[in-house]
């Protein structure tokens, strides 16, 4: 591990208990403010120097339960997961302050400021995790602290990490090298790199690579004392969780397909009925308006729905079942026609071609009025009562048509697993940059890992990408 990784785990113990004395004396204070003592006047008799008394050891509890629960983890988090774990740990912390309270018999004066205490830990404890995050990445930007590593691979999956990693110099990961092979040569040129100290780790993007070259560069990397990861193959990329049970003294691996079953599958309908809710009320006045102008452009019906033929146009949706669409209408009339045309095809070319999907790039079917709405991804907006019906969800894969579907290949329909969704990872990614195979990979692991914090990151990040313009 790096001493700057190292030295920011450690700064992170005394800026959280910095931060919880904070919350507490922030508390007692707000008990005497007027808006509160207005409504219940303070009773009770305690100074600002015995609560601190209570407040500094109490402190120490609450460190000890962060370390309990993970918080000062060497190798760093996602901010939301990070951000989650405090709320979690807070209240398990305020949990156990309780309980000892309770059993040792001490009956504290004031329900409000623990309540408060609770609520301003949380809030403290937080922006200090995320200004320590800022300045490791600000710092990560200029090259202090990465972590030098050489990429081993040919294909698909190091061109990828090689591009993220230059795009990304926050993540503190600068290649500093790159071979197609693990050989002897190889070898050679990193032990003179690794003497020369410009070489942390070895990263393996490779998931075809056979089981010699894979094990003789773990042993590579043992006997020189460098860092190695390696990418993940493809049962293990596809199997996702896993939960492990034991019969008859052997142990059966149970592949868990999403967390999206169970409460969790609950919880987002929830969620995806008050969103959506929500949403309608919102967005109401911009529909209308919406309508108006499509109609006064090309009188008839404002919503894509029924195709050349007249009959309800469909998507796949969950299992692979067909659902009735429907969206603000962007085209000319019988667009949709184009789309087998050879001829209209060779003219204009598919940005897709070669994958289940169409595109073009300047679509000469899309109306003036569908630009516009395009650009900003207004005519999406009536798929909210497509999530209030319960046909899509506001975060997920999105519908495909049902020829796109019929030529899906195997591991491409891991995506009809969960219902489809107004936006998603994809989407916040810049779909329009990625090929399908890569859509499929993120959509993938948003089914395999998917959380509620998860959910709320992607559905904040939409409207900016939204306004920015870019195409989803």
């Amino acid at each position: 591990m790096k001493r700057s990784e190292l030295a920011f785990t450690l700064a992170l113990v005394p800026l959280d208990y910095l931060a919880l004395l904070a919350a507490g004396i922030a508390a007692f204070y707000a008990r005497f403010l007027p808006a509160f003592t207005s409504v219940r006047p303070v009773i009770f008799d305690m100074t600002l120097a015995r609560y601190v008394s209570v407040v500094v050891p109490i402190a120490f509890v609450w460190i000890a339960v962060f370390a309990i629960a993970g918080l000062y983890a060497t190798h760093p988090r996602r901010i939301a997961s990070e951000l989650s774990r405090v709320l979690l740990a807070c209240s398990a912390a305020m949990a156990a302050v309780f309980a000892i309270l309770f059993f040792s018999r001490v009956l504290f004066e004031s329900r409000f400021i623990a309540v408060a205490a609770w609520a301003f830990a949380v809030v403290f404890v937080s922006m200090g995790r995320v200004a320590i995050r800022m300045l490791q990445r600000a710092m990560l930007s200029y090259g202090i602290g990465t972590r030098r590593v050489v990429v081993i691979g040919d294909g698909k999956t190091s061109a990828a990490l090689l591009s993220f990693f230059e795009r990304f110099p926050r993540f503190g990961l600068q290649v500093v090298g790159h071979a197609k092979k693990f050989d002897e040569a190889t070898g050679k040129k990193i032990l003179a790199m690794h003497g020369e100290k410009e070489i942390d780790e070895i990263i393996l993007a490779n998931p075809e690579a056979s089981r010699d070259e894979a094990l003789d560069l773990l042993s590579f990397t043992d006997t020189h004392q460098m860092g190695f990861r390696y990418s993940a193959d493809l049962f293990a990329a596809a199997v996702g969780r896993t939960i492990v049970h034991t019969f008859a003294g052997i142990p059966v691996i149970e592949v868990e397909k999403t967390p999206l079953d169970g409460w969790g599958a609950i919880y987002k309908r929830v969620f995806d009925i008050v969103g959506s809710s929500v949403l309608i009320v919102l967005s109401s006045p911009i529909m209308l308006v919406v309508s108006i102008a499509l109609f006064i452009e090309q009188p008839g019906r404002v919503l894509f729905s029924r195709d050349v033929e007249g009959k309800k146009t469909h998507r796949i949706g969950q299992a692979g079942k067909p659902f009735h669409y429907f969206k603000f209408r962007s085209m000319v009339k019988d667009a949709h026609k184009f789309r087998f045309d050879p001829e209209f095809i060779k003219q204009h070319g598919n940005l897709r071609d070669g994958s289940p999907l169409f595109k073009l790039k300047d679509d000469p079917r899309v109306t003036p009025v569908g630009k516009v709405i395009r650009k900003f991804h207004l005519d999406e907006l009536p798929e909210f009562f497509l999530v209030f019906l319960g046909r899509m969800s506001l975060v997920g894969p999105r519908p495909h048509l049902l020829e796109e579907v019929a030529a899906y290949k195997p591991h491409h329909r891991k995506v009809l697993t969960i219902k489809p969704g107004i936006t998603g990872p994809a989407q916040i990614s810049g779909r329009a940059d990625l090929d399908f195979e890569e859509e499929v990979r993120l959509d993938t692991y948003y089914i395999e890992h998917w959380s509620p914090w998860q959910d709320l990151v992607i559905l904040l990040k939409t409207p900016l990408v939204a306004i920015k313009g870019k195409t989803f």
